[in-house]
């Protein structure tokens, strides 16, 4: 059959050589200049790439006769092995003496020719070797007439993070080429975050079942995205396998690179078949009206073959040989050969070439348009500038679903024909449902409650946490099946903390957990948290005790001892102004000095308590007559009320009066709900006031057992014997109970969810008083990496900005007791109503204008007696009755009665009958 080819191969080079001759005529005055092709004869792409070579000499030369240089081409058969391509080389470099060498075909092949070329000094130029590793030689004489693979990697990544997988599985053969591409793949994937969880390597010879047998490891993953480099020969195989056993059902995404979407023309219709979905990065080659000349007469003359990107890249390669050996001159185009001695190895027998670094500096210079593009070697390869995204929808004439990345992509159908955007990562159906472990808790287990069902003997959990997984699950975009695994002994005790809890997820023995966990750095490095789906904190919770001390006394506390002393000083100042003021005027005010002082002791604290009744019910004067007689009436049966009549009758001291009785109004209204606060509401303040008054004092403090606050503690410096663990609100509640100094604790630290419940139950008896550590909350734990990860946060922020949220909220953390506020919200969760001492400040402004207007009282009544007695004594004077007062002539009650008259009052009748007189 090889020979079959062989034969086939010549046969065909001699009739396109043929052309190549005529084309040049009889050579008359040409240097011919021998350049090798190590290519793998016999084989279709070699057959493409080699005619297109003999092409592009015909074309090049008949369009530039007179050009003194004519390459004549020089075949080595590599045979398909990477030692037949060295021998094939070594061949034409000993024996031909080629000044350049195009090829070989597979970067293997060239990764041997490239040590070829530097030794001999023979440029390589290759237009189908690929692989990133030959860049890492860095032999000068070694060009790449072609894309590197890992160009291509941005466009798999924008790929990729366009449609927001988080986990893609790379699928390559194994060998150079397929390995070449893999670090630019990873360090580009790790920059939008996407996990490579495995990589499936497959051998270039592999069987068909070596193949079915990684596909159906490949199965049996969560990872739907695979990535596929390998050549289109074994990528076609891969693809018919996968169809098979159903890893091209909807859900599935396959993404070919260009070594295989470039072939995707020649590969026969079953192989496309069975790609229906694929997403391919292909080489972009800008359309001219060369390319379209090209193509049309390629397929004329060869109709029955497929032209590919890498014959372009040959059709190119040749013409920049061909320019840049017609730029070099024909000087010098001999070999050094160096005697070594017998023992030396073939490659340092084949000398030096005196042209090729004169031809290596021409090739790294020239620039043309060619069929593929622009030519030019940058850093000795070509460099791409965009590539385009390829959908395979059936047939080969059906794929043409092109469009450039800028446009953006058109419509794609995903294998299955699914229309709709696969998740990128599935629980597979074949595999075994999620085992989520679940703490056991033996207190707070409104949070997590494991019991056991008693006639299945199955776990039943339930609790806050449980319900709101539940409800994330429901908004997830696809469906899980899991299990709930309670972390326990064989007896049902608690297997361990929640540290235990989380590593036995980096173990693998859960695939999750779900409860009351908190979000921690240290858990964080070797498991990864959703977002947190309930906030959290460290609250120091202490005793409360009542501060008022209700005693004898009590009736003075509502006042200062400054305002009660202010007050009392008024009192004598509003006295002793009013009696100055009408002491001549007014007989109520005169009379013996014992009698005068009392008076005015009398009215000064009468104002006190009878403020509010006279400005409310003010007594109404019929006559000035009848007054008497009523005065005198009542005189006779109440001395008390005797006095509260007394009237005042000068403006100054009316106007002082008024003032002083809005002053005891405004007082004694404010001294009235002062004390009925103070007598009725409990004013409860915490005990301890800080995280840091326990550790002066040395208290012994409660914490939660199996909870990481016991570390925080131990870290702010507590001593490991102060540091009392309990389990329940129940424990919490005995402890604190009983006290430090009994073998009790001053006070708890507890976590925010834990403290709102025990405050549902004891809110009247404590209060947070501090948050010394924060904390981001509780959140549901999965492997590193995992996809469920960005899903399961997803989900708990849209059940957190749902009413079902807030429906599992208020059913777990209400029903303790609704009277009790919300810790969160409300930074005392116990708040006391105190009322605040009132004191001078209070009413300063009032006390000033009282003073103010006693001063100008005083003032202008002792100036106008000063005036008008002038030359006498002040004294009498100010003893005897104001003879010109305007008040002698108003109409007034003789209140000031004779003895007589209050031991032999008139009789009843008589009352009336004047009282009726009068009317």
């Amino acid at each position: 059959m090889r020979n079959k080819k062989v034969f086939f191969f010549i046969l065909l080079f001699f009739f396109s050589s043929f052309k190549v001759e005529v084309s040049r005529g009889q050579n008359n005055g040409r240097t011919k200049v021998n350049v090798g092709v190590v290519t793998d004869v016999g084989t279709s792409y070699s057959d493409v790439a080699m005619l297109c070579i003999n092409m592009s000499l015909a074309d090049f030369y008949s369009s530039r006769p007179q050009f003194q240089t004519r390459l004549v081409v020089n075949v080595g058969d590599s045979k398909e092995d990477v030692v037949g391509a060295a021998s094939a080389a070594i061949e034409l470099i000993k024996n031909k003496k080629v000044k350049a060498i195009l090829g070989p075909w597979t970067s293997m092949q060239a990764h041997f020719l490239v040590e070829i070329g530097q030794k001999s000094r023979v440029p390589i130029i290759s237009y189908s070797a690929t692989s990133p590793f030959l860049t890492s030689l860095r032999s000068p004489y070694f060009l790449r007439a072609t894309y590197e693979d890992s160009s291509q990697v941005n466009a798999v990544k924008a790929i990729i993070k366009l449609f927001g997988w988080r986990e893609a599985v790379p699928v390559y053969v194994d060998n150079t080429f397929g390995e070449g591409i893999m670090p630019r793949l990873t360090d580009a994937l790790q920059e939008i975050n996407v996990r490579i969880p495995y990589r499936s390597v497959i051998a270039l010879n592999a069987t068909d079942q070596d193949i079915s047998v990684e596909l159906l490891k490949m199965m049996t993953m969560p990872t739907r995205v695979f990535i596929v480099h390998m050549y289109s020969s074994l990528a076609s195989r891969v693809f018919i396998k996968a169809k098979e056993i159903g890893l091209m059902k909807p859900g599935y995404v396959w993404i070919l690179t260009n070594s295989a979407t470039d072939d995707l023309a020649t590969m026969n219709e079953t192989d496309v078949e069975a790609m229906e979905g694929v997403l391919g990065v292909k080489t972009y080659i800008q359309k001219s009206i060369e390319l379209d000349k090209f193509r049309s007469r390629w397929r004329k003359s060869f109709p029955q073959i497929e032209l590919s990107v890498y014959g372009l890249w040959a059709y190119d390669a040749t013409t920049a040989l061909a320019i840049a050996v017609e730029e070099a001159g024909i000087d010098n185009m001999t070999f050094s050969n160096v005697d070594l001695g017998r023992d030396v190895s073939e490659l340092e027998v084949l000398g030096l070439s005196q042209y090729g670094p004169k031809l290596l500096q021409t090739l790294s210079t020239i620039q043309f348009k060619g069929l593929a593009g622009d030519f030019r070697f940058v850093n000795r390869q070509l460099q791409p500038s965009v590539f385009e995204i390829v959908n395979v929808i059936g047939t080969r004439e059906s794929i043409g679903t092109l469009s450039t990345w800028q446009d953006h992509l058109k419509l794609i159908i995903w294998p299955g024909e699914a229309n709709s955007v696969p998740k990128g990562w599935e629980i597979p159906t074949n595999g075994r449902r999620l085992r989520i472990g679940v703490p056991k808790r033996t207190g707070y287990t409104d949070l997590v409650k494991v019991t056991r069902d008693p006639i299945t003997n199955s776990p039943v959990v339930t609790g806050f946490c449980i319900d709101f997984f539940e409800a994330v699950i429901r908004a997830m975009p696809y469906d899980i099946s899991y299990d709930f695994i309670p972390f326990e002994t064989p007896d049902g005790k608690p297997a361990g903390d929640h540290n235990s809890l989380v590593y036995q997820v980096y173990l693998g023995i859960y695939d999750a957990v779900v409860g009351d966990t908190t979000i921690l750095v240290n858990r964080s490095s070797y498991v990864d948290f959703t977002f947190p789906f309930i906030k959290s904190g460290v609250g120091l919770i202490v005793p409360v005790e009542d501060q008022v001390k209700r005693d004898s006394i009590s009736f003075l506390k509502p006042l200062t001892w400054k305002l009660w002393m202010t007050t009392f000083l008024f009192v004598f100042l509003i006295g002793f102004t009013v009696w100055a003021v009408e002491h001549r005027v007014n007989p109520d005010f005169r009379g013996p000095r014992r009698y005068q002082a009392s008076t005015i002791f009398w009215f000064a604290f009468s104002t006190m308590v009878f403020a509010p009744s006279k400005i409310q019910s003010p007594i109404v004067h019929i006559s000035t007559h009848s007054d008497c007689y009523i005065y005198t009436f009542l005189n006779a049966y109440s001395i008390e009320l005797r006095f509260v009549g007394e009237r005042v009758f000068s403006f100054g001291a009316r106007l002082l009066v008024i003032t002083w009785y809005f002053i005891v109004l405004l007082l004694t209204q404010s001294y009235t709900a002062s004390l009925a606060s103070l007598l009725t509401s409990r004013q409860l303040d915490p005990t301890i006031t800080s995280m840091r008054s326990l550790l002066e004092k040395g208290e012994n403090v409660g914490y939660p057992r199996t909870s990481f606050i016991f570390g925080k503690l131990k870290e702010s410096g507590f001593t490991r014997s102060s540091l009392i663990p309990f389990d329940s609100a129940e424990d919490c509640d005995k402890l604190l109970r009983k006290g430090s100094e009994k073998g009790g604790v001053a006070a708890a630290f507890l976590e925010v969810p834990y403290m709102r419940l025990f405050l549902g139950q004891y809110c009247n008896a404590y209060q947070m008083v501090e948050e010394p550590f924060s904390v981001d909350g509780f959140g549901f734990v999965f492997p590193i990496g995992s996809p469920l990860v960005a899903d399961v946060s997803r989900a708990i922020l849209k059940v957190a900005e749902s009413p079902k949220g807030k429906e599992l909220e208020l059913a777990w953390f209400k029903k303790k007791e609704e009277t009790c506020p919300n810790p969160v919200t409300t930074a005392d969760p116990n708040p006391s109503i105190s009322s605040r001492q009132l004191g001078v400040d209070s009413f300063w402004v009032l006390f000033l204008i009282a003073f103010l207007m006693c001063v100008f009282t005083l003032g202008k009544f002792a100036f106008f007696f000063v005036k008008n007695n002038q030359g006498n004594s002040l004294w009498q004077e100010f003893h005897e009755p104001d003879e010109i007062s305007y008040i002698n002539n108003v109409e007034k009650c003789p209140c000031s009665l004779n003895q007589e008259d209050v031991i032999n009052p008139p009789a009843d009748d008589d009352i009336h009958q004047d009282t009726r007189e009068q009317l």
